[in-house]
């Protein structure tokens, strides 16, 4: 419910300031808050204070997974949700689950099983049916979709890259490091690309980053570093629910369709993910 509500969030603010814009005011205060939380509010004792601080190896896994998962993914989302409607946005998070399952398969050398494999089939037509009338009433452009598949090929190398290394961090410290980061790697290239001058910080602008910072970057990814933690090919499988979440915040905050295509979908990706899961 907490990561659908990403799209919608997102297509308010672009409507006031350049993507990159939004993207980056984003990172920096949540990543700075978190890390300020955990090193000076959230003190239980100086040996886990030190030990949360990122050393040697630390430092180059939080880069990779900052570049993946905030800088590449975060930022093609923003720059994408220009172009497509909030409802789309939702939907390309459901695509998750086939790439990291992919991934996995490569990566952590997890085998594919039948289920698991007909659970993402079925998930995935879903998706595409619940797509097709937006896609015929030119609610996106393909240069917009291509930038949604390449931020979702990124963020699911992020989640198996996540899987594969031993952190020694806590969570909390994990997130606002990566996030921070992401921000600083997007910095150059919002500077360069990003029109200043036609940007607008209203009370538009504002919920919008604190929508994005509170419940998206803070709440959901701390529940998501839990899941992934325990099993990434199970975790991603709860993504499927993200379209009908975001369908929903769609249809009451931006006016956008709900129609038996969308149904139909909605009962493909719920019966995937119910196999899935077996």
């Amino acid at each position: 419910m907490l990561w659908a509500s990403a799209s919608a969030a997102t297509k308010f603010g672009v409507q006031s300031v350049h993507p990159l814009i939004l993207a980056n005011v984003r990172f920096f205060i949540a990543g700075t808050g978190m890390l300020v939380w955990a090193y000076g509010i959230q003190r239980t004792g100086v040996q886990q204070e030190r030990s949360a601080w990122p050393k040697g190896a630390e430092w180059r896994h939080l880069t990779i997974f900052a570049l993946l998962n905030t800088t590449i993914y975060l930022g093609a989302f923003v720059l994408a949700l220009k172009q497509v409607s909030a409802g789309i946005g939702s939907l390309s998070t459901a695509t998750n689950p086939l790439f990291i399952t992919l991934l996995s398969a490569v990566w952590l050398k997890r085998p594919l099983r039948w289920f698991e494999a007909t659970g993402l089939a079925l998930g995935l037509l879903g998706v595409a049916v619940a797509t097709y009338p937006l896609l015929e009433e030119a609610h996106a452009t393909v240069e917009g979709l291509l930038i949604l598949l390449f931020g979702m090929i990124s963020v699911s190398a992020a989640t198996v890259y996540y899987a594969r290394v031993s952190w020694q961090l806590p969570s909390l410290v994990i997130n606002g490091w990566q996030v921070l980061l992401g921000g600083i790697l997007l910095l150059p290239l919002t500077v360069l690309t990003a029109d200043f001058n036609d940007a607008h910080y209203d009370e538009r602008f504002w919920l919008s980053v604190f929508w994005l910072i509170i419940p998206v970057s803070v709440g959901a990814l701390q529940l998501w570093f839990f899941l992934i933690r325990k099993d990434p090919v199970r975790a991603s499988l709860w993504l499927f629910l993200c379209p009908i979440f975001g369908f929903v915040y769609s249809y009451l905050l931006l006016g956008e369709p709900i129609t038996l295509y969308t149904l139909i979908g909605t009962g493909l990706v719920i019966g995937g993910l119910w196999l899935g899961r077996q």
